[in-house]
């Protein structure tokens, strides 16, 4: 089994303006869920810092390319790339990555795929994701590929060796067709717009259409929460026009928006991934816009061009990347037959590629473990899904104290914290269902996640519930050194000095991100969020002033409000703070939407006996029904709140509805996407 193999070669290289491990398919697992999971591993996929392997806490930085000799009689070689989740464990090989293509030849080159020629190498590439062809053009002085040149590209520091990238029949590669709904320009919900297949499927719109000048800064184009549901709302229809079916699980078609350059071979493109703007530009879809510029009849075309050759420039917020275009035919009967951009690649490393054991399903256990009749008789594991220190771990300490004497057995704590608890998540659901590895779950785990993004295990289904533990209400805290007392005076100050105004955030889909970016959905301000691993070390850089707000649970914030290097100024609930009575709730600020309360409970993996859920439930209610443990628990700002094990399955299920309907309202998923 490859799963007891996780050792792997691997070479990492930077490629275009990305980076990401290159593999021969030989090398990998050849069943695609083996695969995948061991592309998982590498990238360190479930951690949204990605600390645990080769990712970057990007979406740039988390992509594979896995290259074999070609299995089409006209190609040298297969390129398949994989998209690999920020945060979550998904591996996505529907589109293709033009950055991540330039390494490949070079890449096969080295691994003896490809005899190179003295002065320059072209191979020939066949894009297993779309079905293109591409002629990539190496430097290879005395037969032997080079990285050292003087080509330099937008986005990238120095120069390298040039990789000429030409593609040859990336046009109608996914649909079939150039135009799939047979128009160069349509309506949809009102509004012109060009449905292409060049390299990637795109639905292209007009600046001005949208009320735009077509530069703004992605930061303000992702806070126009408006204009991304409405963008959104076309490209699903776009998607059925261009016979993709039903694309709300899927990253295309890509929405663009382009407005005229400086020039006339010039246009400026801010292209969505389709659910945020890219911070620059994919490669496929510069094909894609300079195809729709250079061709007559689009939102996008520019002058009317005569065959042969034009060098054409797509504008991006960091800079241009310039397409070799060559037309055929005159007028409405011209058509882009070749497209050519040049890239540059290094390799950073090869070597050993290690895989950590959890992106693997757990391997068969002694199952000789006691049953309900004597349980417990051994040691119970805690797991908590967050990092030590921060208002989980805390409260799931604290429970274990007191749980273990009443079951007479120890308890351990242990921490995994990860993809905002999905990893914690996906480790319990694996456990052996005996009563001795537990969860501490949240409105993350069970509440958020499976809504946001795609997760490997099911909040209802994986798990047995056991009771719910308590809530505990957001708070809007700024740094105390601000001088902030009011809501009106706080949105006044990001109004004005908005690069001043950084909140702080425990992870991408956390409550304190997700509370964030409602706030300012809801009053129309932009800032600018900084991830941290964790409420600790968020609240933590806060109190440092390297942020300056955040909205955490009471339960998190409440030891700096009392110490004075935090302040409050709303919180969520129907009613105020019995230790700071003038702070408001958000539902007296008519900020309704943010009135949202942290819940904690207890799991066990599904398939648990009935008997010993039993036994947990009543050992649970009974700790939270001690006056010490409901003083110590609402004196750290959580309100305690018990339930049996159906009443805790109900309460996820409306959990998951309920945000389900938030996200969909307020625009704030961070699903996995591609940055292609």
């Amino acid at each position: 089994m490859f799963s007891l193999n996780r050792k792997i070669p691997c070479v990492l290289m930077r490629a275009g303006t990305s980076r990401g491990p290159f593999f021969l398919k030989e090398w990998l697992p050849s069943d695609p869920a083996e695969r995948d999971q061991a592309l998982i591993g590498a990238i360190g996929a479930s951690d949204p810092l990605q600390l645990d392997g080769l990712g970057g806490n990007s979406t740039l930085n988390s992509k594979v390319a896995i290259v074999s000799r070609s299995s089409q009689p006209d190609c040298d070689l297969d390129y398949l790339f994989a998209q690999v989740g920020v945060g979550h464990q998904s591996v996505d090989t529907r589109p293709n990555c033009g950055n991540m293509l330039s390494g490949v030849a070079p890449f096969a080159i080295e691994q003896g795929l490809i005899n190179a020629h003295d002065g320059v190498t072209t191979v020939r590439i066949y894009n297993v994701n779309t079905g293109a062809k591409i002629d990539a053009t190496v430097q290879t002085p005395g037969g032997y590929v080079t990285y050292e040149g003087t080509a330099r590209i937008d986005g990238v520091a120095g120069t390298a060796a040039p990789i000429l990238l030409n593609f040859l029949d990336a046009w109608g590669a996914v649909t079939g067709q150039l135009f799939p709904t047979g128009n160069r320009t349509e309506k949809i919900q009102g509004v012109e717009v060009t449905c292409i297949d060049a390299a990637m499927p795109l639905m292209i719109l007009r600046a001005s259409d949208l009320g735009l000048s077509g530069r703004e800064r992605p930061v303000e184009l992702d806070a126009n929460g408006h204009l991304l549901k409405k963008i959104e709302a076309m490209r699903l229809e776009a998607g059925h026009r261009m016979g993709l079916g039903d694309v709300s699980d899927s990253v295309v078609p890509k929405p663009v928006i382009v407005s005229m350059g400086d020039g006339v071979d010039s246009i400026v493109s801010r292209y969505f991934t389709p659910h945020r703007c890219h911070a620059s530009h994919a490669v496929t879809g510069a094909i894609g816009v300079s195809t729709a510029f250079a061709l007559p009849g689009t939102v996008a075309s520019g002058v009317l061009r005569s065959a042969g050759r034009h060098l054409l420039s797509v504008v991006h917020p960091q800079g241009q990347i310039d397409i070799d275009v060559e037309l055929v035919g005159e007028g409405e009967q011209a058509l882009v037959s070749k497209a050519a951009l040049v890239r540059t690649a290094r390799k950073i490393m090869q070597g050993e590629l290690h895989l950590p054991h959890y992106v693997f399903p757990s391997e068969p256990g002694d199952s000789s473990r006691p049953g309900s009749a004597n349980y417990p008789s051994e040691e119970i594991t805690i797991i908590v899904p967050t990092s030590a220190g921060g208002g989980n771990d805390n409260m799931a300490r604290v429970l274990s104290r007191k749980l273990g004497p009443e079951l007479g057995q120890s308890i351990a704590v242990d921490n995994r914290a990860g993809a905002n608890g999905s990893v914690a998540a996906e480790y319990v659901c694996a456990a052996r269902s005996d009563g001795y590895t537990l969860m501490f779950g949240y409105i993350a785990t069970h509440g958020i996640n499976p809504v946001m993004q795609q997760v490997r295990y099911d909040p209802l289904k994986d798990f047995a519930p056991i009771g719910l533990i308590g809530h505990s209400p957001s708070v809007l805290v700024v740094h105390a050194g601000s001088g902030l007392r009011t809501v009106g005076d706080f949105l006044k100050k990001i109004r004005q000095h908005p690069q001043r105004m950084n909140y702080a955030s425990a992870g991408e889909g956390t409550v304190p991100h997700l509370a964030a970016e409602i706030l300012l959905h809801q009053n129309g301000v932009v800032a600018e969020g900084v991830t941290h691993a964790g409420a600790a070390p968020a609240i933590n850089a806060v109190v440092r002033g390297q942020a300056q707000w955040m909205v955490p649970s009471l339960f998190s914030a409440l030891p700096y409000l009392k110490t004075g290097n935090l302040v409050a100024l709303a919180v969520a609930g129907k009613q105020r703070l019995s230790w700071w009575p003038d702070v408001p709730t958000f539902d007296e600020l008519d900020l309704q939407a943010l009135d949202l309360t942290q819940w904690y409970g207890l799991f066990a993996p599904a398939s648990t006996e009935p008997a010993v859920v039993s036994i947990l439930n009543l050992t649970l209610n009974k700790v939270l029904s001690d006056v010490e443990t409901v003083g110590r628990l609402l004196e750290d700002g959580v309100q305690v709140r018990t339930s049996s094990p159906d009443e805790l399955h109900q309460h996820v299920q409306a959990e998951l509805a309920r945000w389900a309907g938030i996200i969909s309202t307020f625009h704030v998923a961070d699903v996995a996407e591609s940055s292609i």
